[in-house]
């Protein structure tokens, strides 16, 4: 920009006053900004020209919207006479006097420091060859405009800037103004830091940088934040938002032609996200602690400082209530720090989002997880088989995996809480259900963030909040990160593979199927279960894992007081001790490990037996506690003994902590289960109800391992995490001492780690596994071998590989026959889905049939036709149809004399040189 002289008539006659001021900007070598000091706002503004000089004007812009104007490159010289006085001016004091006033612009004199003792900034550029000296109407009287013709000579002389040879074309910038792909162009910095200056700032959060040195002028908004902004109305003005003027003079006053450096983080939609690093500090940080900025959830991913500063910077600003937080109220304000910060104990798991925990006083208190949603039915009918009841924790996919994760994690631990905010109840809206007021927390244990480890494996997404929605996580940013990590890897909601699916029978008060399903618990002895539902002290509902159905289960050999419930006659009204009784049960066992013995089943359809928890037989346990009393059933069981023992002891000790009047208690309670039992010793027709089983692993003698399809996706889980970990932290070779019956991990000859048992211990350099998991046996060194890490145990995950053999056949003993049948059965169905059905319980393992997957085709009949095994004739009633089904089959294969019969019936001489007999 040139400066113009004034005609010398116009100055004034007496010396003008001097003035002081803070350089802002410097327009051009020969124009600058001066600022005064801040007075409650921005403090007021005058542009100064020096007089007498001309500098080289800068380059400009063409005017938007006007077709025919150009770019207009810079001038030689100018852009350093620019940099000469940005350098030596910005922020600094100075001091000038105004000589004169022309088309509304000030011309005078400007001194570094605060008075004229101090460098005369037009003689410095004159010295420097970046300016020229204006000589029209040159008066020899004037001594400052006769200095500047000297020091325009000795620069000449010593051909300085402007004078020097070439003209100095090669000064001028090629300023970039647009960049042809911004986001290719922001990835290929890779997120170095680019020295820049800062040309512009649009508001606190928004400014205009010139990047070195190739001059890309480009706009950058800075990531994480935003600051209140100057709104355009129609009219064409400007109406700024509470504190946008302040919040852009702190950022002008502290950054405007700055030296700085930027991280350019991102460039969504065409918008370049940085952040501006100056040696004293760092300008997004400082504009939330002033509060003059708010964080911002969609751009905060990309802050690459770390957004918990963010976060901590915004919290003090809201804490001090200072500008923009100046009416802030905390969302959990009126919360003692009691209530805000404690420490309970999680007894239940009431949705992927929620759990009930109990308070060191007692209480019981529901919590949510702070902004996270658990997963949900998104789009779909919710229930498309009307006849089929819609069940939320197995028919919506992941939520099922969801409530698992949690319960297997929380369940009776200890856990830190942190209220985040109280969700106030809502009343029911138009398409939306009522919601109860909630407590929304941050819960951990151990260190850990349990939502966000729920986010991280794609059990939940993360609610998206308004911008001035403060009632949110204070883990937030954590929360976003875990998943886009989850996103990334395809983790559980995110995966493009199929959704898991759970088909879990409820055969709650179905008769007909309890009646079916009887036997087959009796045989199983001891099984596994989870308790889902506390109906009364001794009445539960439990999920049976492997059967992977849902049954109603009494506790055997006590009377305990019945709960109130809706009879056909009315309400039944509670006992007494009813509700004790309950909330023991509860305690111990609700959503814990069990292993229950069933007995028998009552006419309902209810199974009865004896459950046990680490050890405790809950049946016992409420006895001792004076909550139920032994009933006569009692008497045929194994734990009669230890009941009545009970029972005894309670009553020597008179405890009554809990009952008043316990003879009357006991004398009183009339429930008579014998009465209602139905031992089913046989089954009156054969149960053909087949599952989807994996073959892994077939034996020499006919026997096979396969695992159920049900759980082959959590087996794969745990495979996935537990080598993850092993990777991580490997264990040191050589430092596992195996022994018989250990389980543990070894390393399988494709170098991955799968779970083990040992069988026997030759000698360090030959231990006998069992792999778990899939069935197969192997000799390996113990360096080969390591403990099992306690999270991917037989307690977190049960052995997936069960022992079977096929029912209804007899394998030749002779070893050439033999090994035809194996090789048979290796090439049909080894690795392959199929379908299982037990038929009898044996010495060792069950007896099943197995039918192929495709085809539905019984394998062992395929092996009966085929002439290579004989018929086992077995005697049950119910089983005959097959049997006469597999002798037919028989009879058969030896009229075509296939394989083993191809000598004709060799067993009807006992023919034992054959290797065969009955």
């Amino acid at each position: 920009m040139a400066s113009v002289s004034g005609p010398a008539q116009t100055a004034s006659a007496s010396a003008p006053p001097l003035q002081r001021g803070i350089v802002k900007m410097v327009l051009s070598g020969c124009a600058i900004i001066v600022r005064g000091q801040p007075r409650g706002g921005p403090p007021p503004e005058r542009q100064i020209n020096l007089s007498n000089i001309r500098a080289g004007a800068l380059a400009r812009r063409a005017a938007q919207g006007q077709p025919e104007s150009k770019d207009t490159p810079d001038e030689p010289w100018a852009f350093q006479a620019r940099e000469f006085l940005r350098k030596k001016l910005i922020g600094k004091e100075v001091c000038f006097t105004v000589e004169y006033k022309n088309m509304h612009r000030e011309y005078g004199m400007v001194y570094l420091g605060k008075d004229t003792t101090g460098e005369n900034i037009a003689e410095s550029l004159v010295s420097e060859g970046l300016a020229t000296v204006r000589r029209e109407g040159f008066r020899g009287n004037n001594p400052e405009q006769a200095r500047l013709c000297d020091l325009e000579d000795q620069s000449k002389a010593s051909k300085k800037g402007l004078w020097s040879e070439g003209g100095g074309a090669q000064t001028i910038r090629n300023i970039k103004y647009t960049i042809e792909n911004p986001r290719n162009f922001v990835d290929s910095l890779h997120q170095k830091p680019i020295n820049a200056i800062i040309e512009h700032v649009r508001d606190g959060s928004v400014v205009r940088a010139l990047l070195l040195p190739d001059y890309y002028l480009v706009t950058v908004m800075l990531s994480g934040i935003k600051c209140p902004t100057f709104k355009r109305e129609a009219d064409g003005t400007e109406t700024p938002e509470p504190f946008a003027a302040e919040a852009r003079f702190f950022t002008e006053s502290r950054l405007l032609q700055r030296d700085v450096q930027i991280i350019l983080e991102s460039c969504p939609n065409q918008i370049i996200l940085g952040t501006i690093l100056h040696p004293n500090g760092n300008i997004t940080e400082l504009l939330l602690k002033e509060g003059f900025a708010r964080c911002v959830d969609w751009s905060m991913a990309v802050y690459t400082q770390g957004a918990e500063k963010l976060r901590a910077a915004e919290r003090s600003a809201k804490e001090r209530k200072v500008r923009i937080w100046k009416d802030y109220v905390a969302p959990t304000a009126n919360l003692d720090q009691k209530d805000r910060q404690f420490v309970a104990k999680v007894m239940q798991v009431v949705n992927a989002d929620a759990m009930v925990v109990k308070l060191n006083s007692g209480e019981y208190k529901t919590i949510h997880l702070s902004s996270i949603r658990p997963p949900r039915n998104e789009g779909e009918e919710k229930n498309k088989d009307k006849d089929k009841r819609f069940r939320p924790l197995y028919d919506i996919p992941y939520m099922f995996e969801a409530r698992e994760f949690l319960r297997k994690k929380l369940i009776g631990k200890k856990v830190n809480v942190t209220v985040d905010y109280i969700r106030a109840a809502t009343g029911p809206g138009e398409g939306t259900p009522a919601f109860p007021e909630r407590t929304c927390a941050t819960v951990t244990i151990g260190g850990i963030n349990i939502a966000e480890a729920l986010v991280s494996k794609g059990l939940a997404t993360v609610i998206r909040y308004r911008q001035d929605d403060d009632q949110r996580s204070s883990h937030y940013d954590e929360l976003l990160a875990a998943e886009a990590r989850a996103i990334k890897n395809g983790k559980g909601l995110h995966s493009k593979k199929e959704v898991p699916i759970h088909r879990v029978a409820d055969i709650s008060g179905e008769t007909q199927k309890a009646k079916q399903f009887l036997p087959f618990l009796q045989r199983a002895g001891r099984s596994e279960a989870v308790v889902e539902y506390v109906f009364s002290g001794s009445r539960l509902k439990l999920y049976m894992p492997k059967e992977t159905c849902l049954i109603t289960f009494l506790l055997a050999g006590i009377e305990c007081p019945r709960s109130s419930r809706n009879t056909p006659g009315g309400m039944q009204v509670a006992e007494p001790f009813s509700d004790e009784a309950m909330l023991f049960t509860k305690e111990l066992v609700l959503q814990r490990e069990v292993e229950v013995e069933v007995e028998s089943m009552d006419k309902a359809g209810n199974f009865i037996g004896w459950l046990h928890i680490e050890g405790v037989n809950l049946s016992v346990a409420l006895v001792e506690n004076a909550l139920s009393k032994v009933h006569f059933t009692a008497e045929r069981s194994a734990y009669y003994k230890t009941l009545v023992a009970a029972e005894e002891g309670c009553r020597q000790r008179k405890e009554k902590s809990h009952l008043d009047h316990q003879d009357k208690i006991w004398a009183n309670y009339e429930e008579k289960p014998v009465e209602e039992v139905v031992h089913l010793s046989e089954e009156k027709e054969r149960v053909a109800n087949y599952k989807p089983v994996y073959v892994t692993e077939i034996t020499d003698t006919l026997h096979f391992y396969a695992q159920d399809v049900e759980t082959g996706s959590q087996l794969e889980s745990l495979m996935e995490t537990m080598r993850a970990e092993i990777a991580a932290q490997p264990p040191v070779e050589g430092s596992y001492s195996p022994r018989r019956g250990d389980y543990c991990i070894a390393k399988f000859a494709d170098g991955e780690w799968y779970r083990a048992r040992v069988e026997k211990v030759e000698s360090p350099a030959k231990v006998h596994v069992f792999y778990i998991d899939y069935g197969n046996r192997e000799v390996v060194s113990s360096t080969r071998l390591a403990p099992i890490p306690p999270a991917f145990s037989t307690r977190t995950l049960p052995v997936q590989a069960t022992e079977y053999t096929f029912a209804f056949i007899q394998v030749p003993q002779d070893e050439d026959a033999r090994a035809d049948v194996v090789d048979c059965v290796v090439r049909d169905i080894q690795n392959t889905q199929c379908l299982l059905n037990v038929e009898y319980s044996g010495a060792t393992c069950p007896h099943v049939t197995i039918q192929f997957g495709d085809t539905k085709e019984d394998v062992g009949l395929g092996l009966v036709k085929e002439g290579l095994v004989m018929v086992d004739v077995r005697k049950e009633k119910h089983l005959q149809k097959m049997v006469t089904e597999y002798l037919n089959s028989q009879e058969s294969a030896k009229s075509a004399r296939l394989n083993i019969w191809r000598y004709g019936d060799f067993r009807a001489d006992d023919a034992d040189e054959f290797g065969y007999s009955r």
